[in-house]
């Protein structure tokens, strides 16, 4: 029996509840992340193979326990080349120089600006290095989210094509290489989602709250951790724009148009019921792409520019919204249907990527994607739903809320400190061990 460790929270065949969520954010901070994982899940579902998750620990402590029990480690990353993931790639550099088994990356990226000029240095260069050093150690070749990525280990000392693949997104690979988006004519009463990074720029936050006033039948989908505490019972979030849904006081909450899916398959059901999706939020719309409905994706950023030049997806750059611009004339400039001209060039190019990494998946035997036993399993099992923005619950309901949600974040933030500490001690010993070496190494010196 082969067994596969998979970065991630949780399996995507596993319900959440909401009072679990509380206690640990199985997302990885961002639902988005459910969506790649899921897609590497499916693929990777095939006879004689257990699949686990590694619950995003990277502690070098780990490494005996991981190489005894499983054979491979797919590390399903998003745009971990960026300054507040240095720690953890330090620990993954770390913990894979340890590992036995191979360690295939799927998808990194960088992120940086929609204008970044590749000949500037990051921070995190050096880092980078280490861990894609690391990583080809263990495997034959890293898969990265575009070519603004390959362009940039590039220019760090990696080969393209030897030791770094494009591949875009996994999630785009969920249902193999065919990709159908249905037929689309905008009405007043279309029903649209929407999506928003809390960082986005300002008029693009403009342009999607003018969206609700022309469209009632909206739903506004947020992904990040703290907005579910937010409609669970917790406080506003912070965000940079006065005019981000970050409060419950923000129409949009006001009009209960919100929903946070804290499960996959209740949120790709949802999505297979819409009839358009338009954001900032790249997975937020990827979402809907592979649930065959038309999306528009407004880039913000060099991560979801080069995966949306990748996968031919609809886009609208960020600097040509304007908050009061029409939805009707945007639409007359774009293809809805872009992203299913390059699907099965980009497929076989994923497929390639696997075989080379020697990793099993049902492609193998059945090109069309089909995996009824995993798809039976998925689509029909029990998940909680998302749940109901607190501010629109009665009054028992919310204090049955408020008191749990104290409770469980109490207990949450003496796990996390407990956690926090232990990530500081060993980020310590790993900086004395190599301060160590350079000492050893600078004895030898002449």
């Amino acid at each position: 029996m082969r067994r596969i460790l998979i970065r991630g929270g949780i399996s995507p065949l596993d319900n959440v509840n909401s009072e679990e969520m509380l206690l640990r954010d199985f997302s990885g901070s961002n639902i988005g992340n459910y969506l790649y994982q899921y897609s590497i899940f499916r693929a990777l579902s095939v006879e004689n193979t257990e699949l686990y998750v590694d619950n995003y620990a990277s502690n070098i402590k780990n490494a005996d326990a991981i190489n005894n029990k499983y054979d491979q480690y797919i590390l399903a990353l998003a745009d971990a080349f960026r300054e507040d993931f240095i720690p953890q790639l330090r620990a993954y550099t770390e913990l894979i120089k340890k590992l036995n088994i191979p360690v295939i990356v799927v998808g990194v990226g960088l992120r940086a600006a929609y204008d970044t000029k590749l000949e500037e240095n990051f921070i995190f260069d050096d880092i980078v290095k280490d861990f894609i050093a690391a990583v080809l150690e263990k495997s034959t070749i890293v898969g990265v989210r575009g070519q603004i990525t390959a362009d940039y280990l590039s220019k760090l000392g990696f080969r393209e094509g030897i030791d770094h693949q494009v591949i875009g997104c996994p999630s785009m690979y969920a249902y193999g290489g065919k990709l159908k988006i249905a037929d689309f004519v905008l009405e007043k009463q279309s029903k649209i989602t929407l999506n928003l990074s809390e960082k986005s720029p300002d008029n693009c936050v403009d342009f999607i709250n003018n969206l609700t006033k022309k469209f009632e039948n909206y739903t506004f989908i947020p992904q990040i951790y703290n907005e579910f505490l937010l409609s669970y019972g917790g406080a506003s979030i912070s965000s940079s724009y006065v005019n981000y849904p970050s409060t419950l006081k923000h129409k949009i909450y006001q009009d209960d148009k919100v929903k946070f899916f804290h499960n996959l398959q209740p949120w790709l059901k949802f999505m297979g019921e819409i009839d358009f999706s338009i954001g900032t939020r790249l997975h937020g719309n990827i979402a809907a792409t592979i649930a065959g409905k038309p999306n528009v994706l407004i880039t913000t950023d060099a991560r979801t520019k080069e995966l949306a030049e990748y996968h031919n997806l609809p886009v609208i750059p960020y600097f040509n919204i304007k908050d009061n611009d029409d939805l009707d004339k945007l639409l007359e400039n774009i293809d809805l249907y872009s992203a299913e001209k390059k699907q099965s060039e980009n497929f076989k190019n994923y497929l390639l990527f696997l075989e080379k990494n020697n990793v099993k998946n049902i492609y193998e035997i059945d090109q069309k994607a089909n995996n009824p036993n995993f798809d039976d399993l998925f689509f029909n099992g029990e998940y909680e739903d998302a749940i109901q923005v607190i501010s629109h619950c009665t009054p028992k309901v919310i204090v049955e809320r408020l008191t749990i949600f104290n409770d469980r974040i109490s207990q949450r933030n003496k796990r996390l400190n407990h956690i926090y500490i232990n990530m500081i001690k060993t980020d310590y010993e790993n900086h004395i061990r190599q301060l160590e070496k350079e000492v050893e190494f600078l004895k030898g010196r002449p």
